[in-house]
């Protein structure tokens, strides 16, 4: 695992959590943005960028949606495949809502934490 993979993890696993606990409450619409916050904060890590597409698609498939679903499974290979080679799209949430080829702005307080990750 490389040492922006360490540096990041506890802060995309922290989302996840947040993901997990609004799940059990229900409250899946809220539960996916953290899978986006989660989505941006490791998508620099090929581990951590599947992870959460995977973590996406199951969520896709929990809510019935299968666009979702189709989305994430394209989304998947990508990231397992380009995401060494420094192939992401900066500040890409991962949904299927959005062109995994899109360029997004990055909230300051995740910029903060990938360039400590990175450091």
């Amino acid at each position: 695992m490389s040492a922006f993979s360490k540096n990041i993890r506890p802060y995309v696993e922290e989302e996840l959590r947040l993901h997990d606990d609004l799940m059990i409450q229900g409250r899946s619409q809220e539960a996916f943005k953290h899978l986006e916050n989660a989505h941006v904060l490791g998508q620099e890590s090929t581990w951590l960028h599947v992870k959460v597409h995977w973590l996406m698609l199951l969520w896709g498939l929990q809510q019935n949606k299968p666009g979702e679903v189709v989305g994430q499974i394209l989304r998947i290979v990508g990231a397992a495949t380009k995401t060494a080679f420094g192939l992401v799209p900066k500040g890409n949430t991962g949904g299927s809502n959005v062109s995994p080829f899109k360029v997004m702005p990055i909230k300051k307080e995740h910029e903060v934490l990938i360039e400590q990750a990175k450091s």
